[in-house]
């Protein structure tokens, strides 16, 4: 028996015609954890849709008996909602489900959950467009058409590797393409892009290429983070994997942050990316410290456990600045609670095993005559703020009882954050389900607990000390890595409708007119071309077939008789004039000249303000200066005018500048 799948197709159509880094069938535990999203999503979708149906109904109804009917249900669906809503925000806290199968040796980091989208017909629209704009047969490019809903379909499913990044990308740098042909400055297209927040479960619909854009790039960054935790962090290269992923998602909100602007969804605000960034970088930050301890053991040393400590103390700090973020106005009152007490959790737990590390350091490594390194130990501490006064700054231990002294000061620091870390965990119910993370805490609250214990003596009356602060100091900064879109080449799939430099939503030209010409065997046609895909009209001769004809200086020559000629060079266009012997037939357009090349303008009339990309005037230039020409004046003969030099080919894109760049 075949099973159906959601989009109607079968198990077996449905692996045939995936594309590669796509699985439509979603056979993963992460992959049923992100369907049980859809289905929530789709749950408040229409719980928003009855609730707003009856919010019109109490407006406009003047019955009082009718009004308390609709209030009892409007409070109905608001808790529905609420349940939903609470329902997703713990679907968001499932992180098991992306850790690795190791990751019971680790401490779990957090992921982002992709965000959802519904099919798009794209058909129409585009139809309607290459009809009017274009001037063309829309059932003409029904494959290509196809072709990109395909894509679009394949990029709602991701695979959580390197081959689903690749997919999101590609569709991601097709849709340059789409946004020149289909969208103009002035208006929009009617297609309709419908996604829902990752974070909430609310649905957005705009009709701007500029939102569907950013929400490709959301599940890119997205996709990385699912990528970085499932990295096997107990080994140096999985950590190293795991880092690399992680700044790559931070590069990629970053950059949706720098370039889009007025997202229409809360996940793609400029306060929650900001957020998404520290939280990935203090992550990356975190794999760091797992590096440098990995594997490490009493024999490393005194310097080595400094340093270790003052890598945990950069960890605590980023993921303390991360606590802050999501704390802060609105952001608090949408992510996941979960989020907000593992990044407590975290800072409470890395300041502690800072303070195990400094006092294993000073304590087991008793090298009296190792001034250097006691001295690298003073430096790695700053003085509490009790003790200001220039007679109790720190001094360096001299005795084993000064060192067990000061070591004692930092297990005691480290039981007390310990404990706050292990408090905070039991507060949280979604960190409670997390036996792996407690049992982590639990362990390192005890070793340290044993430790501070065995040190302790019963006639032992010494006061201890304030535990220093510790210096945060680290030897591997973790920056965002901004994405490679050039690394995926992609070919434009209307490419059949003519360089996109000419033929673009934005340029206006006339419709298509063939226009014969048929000259005396003794005569000319009377005019020359220049230029490559396509080639211009660019002279006649007064009185000459060709000013008989209606040709005029600018007309672009799209086709020679049957023959398309938009993507044709110089060279074959005046081959296919001379076979055509004495009659000639040619389809052209004339380039409407006073066209505004405007493209920073917003589509006026749109009911919201349209997520979009901030990028300066781009100037397309139709012709070049210098290029060849080629007199047709003479029968079966031309003369070349003016330098060899090409116009540029426009199938072979230019690099645009980092931020505003999409690959050709």
């Amino acid at each position: 028996m075949s099973v159906t799948h959601t989009n109607g197709l079968t198990a077996n159509e449905a692996l045939k015609g995936r594309r590669k880094g796509s699985d439509p069938l979603i056979s993963t535990a992460r992959g049923k954890l992100q369907s049980r999203r859809s289905k929530v999503n789709d749950q408040i979708n229409r719980e928003l849709r009855m609730r707003n149906g009856a919010e019109n109904l109490y407006r406009a109804t003047g019955n009082k008996r009718l009004k308390e009917l609709v209030a009892v249900e409007l409070s109905f669906f608001n808790s529905n909602i609420q349940l939903l809503k609470e329902e997703l925000s713990d679907l968001n806290s499932d992180v098991l489900v992306y850790q690795h199968e190791n990751g019971l040796h680790n401490v779990p980091m957090i992921p982002l959950g992709l965000k959802e989208t519904t099919e798009c017909d794209l058909a129409v629209p585009i139809k309607d467009f290459i009809l009017e704009h274009y001037s063309e047969d829309g059932t003409q490019y029904e494959r290509e058409i196809q072709e990109l809903c395909d894509l679009r379909q394949d990029m709602r499913t991701p695979q959580r590797n390197e081959s689903g990044v690749d997919l999101l990308i590609e569709y991601f740098n097709q849709l340059h393409f789409i946004e020149k042909r289909f969208f103009p400055p002035d208006r929009v297209l009617g297609a309709h892009f419908h996604w829902y927040d990752s974070l909430t479960g609310v649905p957005k619909t705009q009709k701007t290429m500029g939102f569907e854009k950013g929400s490709v790039l959301f599940n890119i960054g997205a996709l990385y983070t699912q990528i970085g935790c499932k990295q096997d962090r107990t080994s140096h290269a999985g950590i190293q994997d795991a880092i690399s992923n992680f700044q790559k998602a931070a590069g990629t909100f970053r950059y949706l942050h720098n370039h889009f602007t007025n997202a229409p969804s809360m996940d793609m605000q400029p306060h929650t990316l900001t957020m998404l960034i520290q939280l990935m970088m203090s992550q990356a930050q975190e794999c760091v410290f797992e590096c440098k301890v990995l594997g490490s053991n009493s024999n490393n040393g005194l310097l080595s456990n400094v340093r270790a400590a003052q890598e945990a103390v950069v960890v605590s700090q980023m993921y303390d600045d991360t606590k802050l973020l999501m704390t802060a106005e609105p952001v608090k009152d949408y992510i996941p609670y979960s989020w907000v007490s593992m990044a407590t959790v975290k800072a409470q737990y890395y300041m502690a095993l800072a303070h195990t590390h400094m006092a294993t350091a000073i304590i087991e490594f008793a090298d009296e005559n190792d001034s250097q390194s006691l001295s690298e130990f003073m430096d790695a501490l700053q003085n509490t703020k009790e003790v200001d006064t220039e007679n109790n700054r720190l001094s360096v231990p001299q005795t084993q009882e000064d060192r067990i002294t000061l070591g004692k000061a930092h297990l005691k620091g480290a039981l007390n954050c310990h404990e706050e870390a292990m408090r905070l965990h039991d507060l949280c119910k979604q960190l409670r389900k997390i036996d792996t993370f407690q049992e982590i805490l639990k362990k390192a609250h005890d070793r340290c607990l044993e430790k501070f214990s065995s040190l302790e003596e019963e006639d032992d009356f010494t006061e201890i000390l304030m535990f220093p602060i510790i210096n945060p100091k680290t030897t591997q900064n973790v920056s965002p890595i901004s994405p490679e879109f050039r690394n995926i080449s992609v070919v434009d799939i209307f490419k059949r409708l003519g360089p996109i430099t000419i033929f673009n939503a934005k340029n206006e030209w006339s419709a298509p007119r063939t226009v014969t010409l048929d000259r005396n065997p003794d005569q000319g046609f009377g005019f020359s071309v220049r230029g490559d895909a396509p080639v211009r009209v660019a002279e006649m001769e007064p009185g000459s077939v060709a000013e008989i004809g209606k040709l005029k200086v600018g007309d672009l020559v799209v086709a020679v008789g049957e023959k398309d000629t938009k993507w044709a060079k110089h060279e074959e266009v005046v081959a296919l004039v001379r076979q055509c012997g004495n009659h000639l037939e040619l389809k052209l357009v004339t380039p409407n000249l006073s066209q505004d090349h405007d493209t920073s303008r917003s589509a006026p009339g749109t009911p919201n303000t349209p997520l979009r990309m901030q990028s300066p005037r781009e100037s397309i230039s139709t012709q070049s200066n210098k290029s060849n020409r080629s007199r047709l004046s003479a029968p079966w003969t031309f003369m070349r005018k003016g330098s060899k030099e090409k116009q540029d080919k426009p199938e072979k894109s230019k690099e645009m500048e980092d931020g505003e760049a999409f690959l050709h």
